[in-house]
């Protein structure tokens, strides 16, 4: 199920249909609504669901101090709640917020699930998401070995070349109706065309912006 948290009928919300447990809680999974990083996990009660629908910013319940917790409230990083689903059971919560300085985790980190067999690692978006990750590594980490650094290296000239020369391809290759030429080339044009907005200090997410205002 799913509703929008800025939804004019939010009141009609079945709040009193969501399976709490025997402690009147709910789990609430938090992810960024634009490229889906899962950015943390805690717990919802009937009133913090209530406080979260109201003033469209993320409640919780702090199980350990007995009481309500506004996210982001004394650091800033608060959430803006873009929509809000429940699953099949009505049992959990999964809530897509923009989150405010990109940081989610007490620790500083943008998720609270950072961690790969205890080393700190980028967490989990979509896969353009965590290839931006990489290519923008590569721009502020340079590697003469790097294909992607040697782009970089070349600026403008050299990486919108290659976007030409990628969009030519592509054409040929629908023109050719070949579904897997069709994949790789489209691949490699999603690929040079990132390097060129880390080139010029574009975040992906702002595309990603874009795309939302164009659906709605």
């Amino acid at each position: 199920m799913f509703f929008s948290a800025t939804n004019s009928q939010q009141n009609a919300i079945p709040i009193d249909k969501i399976r709490y447990d025997e402690r009147g809680l709910v789990p609430a999974i938090v992810q960024d609504y634009l490229d889906g990083t899962v950015l943390m996990m805690a717990w919802m009660n009937r009133e913090s669901l209530q406080k979260t629908l109201e003033t469209g910013e993320t409640w919780f319940w702090s199980r350990s101090r007995q009481e309500f917790w506004h996210k982001g409230a004394t650091s800033g990083h608060i959430q803006k709640v873009q929509s809000l689903r429940y699953d099949c059971d009505s049992d959990a919560l999964l809530i897509g917020v923009e989150q405010v300085g990109d940081i989610a985790c007490h620790t500083g980190e943008r998720s609270c699930f950072h961690r790969i067999d205890g080393k700190i690692a980028p967490p989990p978006g979509d896969t353009l998401s965590q290839l931006f990750q990489i290519i923008c590594d590569r721009r502020d980490r340079p590697n003469e070995s790097s294909y992607t650094c040697a782009l970089f290296a070349g600026g403008d000239n050299k990486i919108l070349k290659k976007i030409g020369e990628e969009s030519a391809e592509v054409v040929m290759a629908f023109k050719d109706d070949d579904a897997e030429a069709i994949a790789s080339e489209v691949a490699d044009l999603l690929y040079h065309t990132l390097v060129a907005l880390a080139h010029h200090q574009v975040d992906l997410k702002s595309v990603y912006r874009k795309l939302q205002e164009r659906r709605r």
